[in-house]
Order: C-alpha cells, then sequence, then structure tokens
C-alpha cells in the first residue's frame, strides 16, 4: 500500500534522526532548559527577526492549541474561528474542555475574512444582553487551512488591523507551516509582525514530533511555560525537541521540506486535471482535494490509501491526497500512471 492520507505517516528525516543520534549520549537538563531548546531557540528568533520573542517547544499540535488558547482567554471569553477550523472540527472538543467556546464563522475554502471577524464583534457589542453571552476574546488562522488554503500577507494585515481595533490576540495554527511558507506571500518575519503568537510544526514536516510555539506579545508569554505544565506538555526530556529543532532550522532544511512537499502535490493536482477530474478545493499545499467517480476511487483504493473527505453526488466523491517530506518520485510517478490508466 502506497500511503497518501496524510504527512505523518513515516518517522522522520535523516537528518532529524542524525541529530538524535548524536547528542543521545549528552547528559542534559530537562524541561526544556538544556543548550540544544537554548539553540533553537536563538535560531528561531533570528529567523523570526524577532529578538525578544519567547519561543517553546511542545510536543503535538492539539497540544499547541489547547495551550495557547487557555492560556490567553479570560474565563468568559472564546476563540473565533473558522468552522472548518482544526479546533472546531477535528480535536474532539478539546477547546470546550479548557472552559472556552469555540465561535466558529461560515469559512470560504477554509479560510475566514477580517470583514466577518470586525462584523461579528460588532453585533456582539450592539447586541443588548452581550453582557450575558460568550465574549470573542482571541482569533485563530490556520495557514495551510484545514482545506490546504492559505492566507496572503494582504490577508493577514486586514485581519490584524481588526483584530487591533477589538483588542484580540491573532494566533495562527503553522501544523503545516512548512508548506504555507512554500506556497504564499507569507514569510516568518511576516507572522512574528503580525501576530501575536503563532507556531512552526514539526509534526507534519520531518520531526518524530514537535511544534515551536512563537510568542511575540510579551503579555501572553509571562508565565507560559506554566499553562505548559498544567496542561501536560513540559515534556521531561525537552532536549529531544531542542535538538529536532536544530536540525530543521539549520540550513533551512524546514524551508526545502515544504517545497518538497508542494512539487509533489502539483504533480498530483496536473494529474488530476489532466484527467477531468476536477478540483474539490484549489489548494496551493500538500493536500490536494479531487473529484472522483466513483469507480476510480475504488480501483485506486487497492494499491494507494488516501482519506475519503465527503460525497459529492451519488457518481462522485472529494477525496483528499497528502504529500509528505518522504513522498518518493516513484510513488508519485506510480500514482500518476495509474490515473492515466483508468
Amino acid at each position: 500500500m502506497i500511503r497518501f492520507e496524510c504527512d505523518y505517516t513515516t518517522g522522520a528525516h535523516p537528518k532529524i534522526l542524525e541529530a538524535l543520534v548524536n547528542s543521545n549520549m549528552e547528559a542534559c537538563p530537562g524541561y526544556g532548559v538544556d543548550i540544544h531548546c537554548e539553540r533553537a531557540r536563538i535560531m528561531l528568533r533570528a529567523l523570526c527577526q524577532a529578538p525578544e520573542a519567547g519561543v517553546h517547544f511542545l510536543t503535538g499540535g492539539t497540544q499547541a492549541n489547547t495551550t495557547v488558547i487557555a492560556a490567553a482567554l479570560r474565563p468568559c471569553q472564546g476563540v473565533l474561528c473558522a468552522e472548518t477550523g482544526h479546533i472546531n472540527v477535528h480535536e474532539t472538543g478539546a477547546i470546550e474542555a479548557t472552559g472556552h467556546k469555540v465561535l466558529a464563522l461560515p469559512a470560504e475554502n477554509g479560510k475566514i475574512t477580517a470583514r466577518q471577524i470586525d462584523e461579528f464583534c460588532q453585533a456582539h457589542y450592539d447586541n443588548a444582553a452581550w453582557e450575558h453571552m460568550v465574549q470573542p476574546g482571541m482569533v485563530y488562522l490556520s495557514h495551510p487551512t484545514e482545506l490546504g488554503t492559505v492566507y496572503t500577507l494582504a490577508d493577514l494585515e486586514a485581519i490584524q488591523a481588526v483584530c487591533r481595533r477589538w483588542r484580540l490576540p491573532l494566533f495562527v495554527d503553522g501544523a503545516r507551516l512548512a508548506c504555507g511558507l512554500a506556497a504564499s506571500d507569507v514569510t516568518l518575519p511576516d507572522l512574528a509582525r503580525l501576530c501575536d503568537v503563532f507556531y512552526l510544526g514539526g509534526t507534519k514536516a520531518g520531526l518524530l514530533f514537535g511544534e515551536a510555539v512563537v510568542i511575540t506579545n510579551p503579555v501572553l508569554n509571562r508565565g507560559f511555560r506554566c499553562h505548559i505544565k498544567q496542561r501536560g506538555g513540559m515534556l521531561a526530556k525537552g532536549r529531544l525537541l531542542g535538538v529536532q529543532f536544530e536540525a530543521f532550522l539549520q540550513d533551512g532544511l524546514f524551508l526545502d521540506i515544504g517545497k518538497k512537499e508542494v512539487d509533489q502535490a502539483m504533480r498530483l493536482r496536473e494529474a488530476f486535471l489532466a484527467k477531468g477530474w476536477p478540483l474539490f478545493v484549489d489548494s496551493p499545499t500538500n493536500q490536494q482535494f479531487s473529484v472522483l467517480p466513483n469507480e476510480a476511487m475504488a480501483a485506486l483504493e487497492e494499491k494507494y490509501s488516501f482519506e475519503v473527505w465527503e460525497k459529492a453526488d451519488e457518481d462522485h466523491t472529494a477525496v483528499r491526497f497528502c504529500t509528505s517530506w518522504s513522498t518518493r518520485d516513484e510513488d508519485v510517478d506510480a500514482l500518476i500512471a495509474d490515473i492515466q490508466k483508468l
């Protein structure tokens, strides 16, 4: 079975494993205060052009999302996000379990707009009963989105302006940020300038595990390690995160991985279009959504794993193919050849 269902089916990039092996016998302090974590922090601050930013390493995306959001919100506040956002549909109510409501907005191809955020906040405070309602307290975006789409720099600048107007922290989930950087005009310094907090994901980009949370708002950064500990995210062997991120950031490895994932995905995209299969979503990243005839889907399922997204009609189904750091040319070649035969 050739696997395209997600971008974390394999272990770790060889350079990540090499770094772990080479540092294996080093004795380091625990809980992320070791030299490797500190070097990785320095590297990431430099790449973000944010020398004062707080940088914290957690093991996974849901853990990062719940910790950041719970730390930022007051008890009566909720977080605004797209209705298709990861925290709304794919985290088993993790945000609600922290005591905070997810305030979902209608999304177009996974994205929300500055205007929607502005109108929601205005309507909230125009309501005579606003004191009896969950208060919007934060905006959550993901870049790329759950549908593989990306925000442009202009999109983020407009959203940031609205967030400042309503005094809402802006949080960008970067679980697939390596692909987002490869497929948009947004850079790490842009994110550091526009966001109160964001993270660079490693789990879906060639690390065994790990997300690097970057906090540029000093109010949110104050005492953040206590929130990590309370949420069960403070890894005793924190050096394992630091070692991986050192290698991930060295010589732009994370950028190379993102570009490779996107390049392989674009090959699949062209094969779908050449076959006459329409795109379910026009994604420029490593998640490719196409609408397949059911017979073709059944034939491909004999050899390839991919995600069935939703039924398009009685005869067609929207599916997702996902490329990763380890997607091989020969596997993409084989899939393209089999598509052409159908």
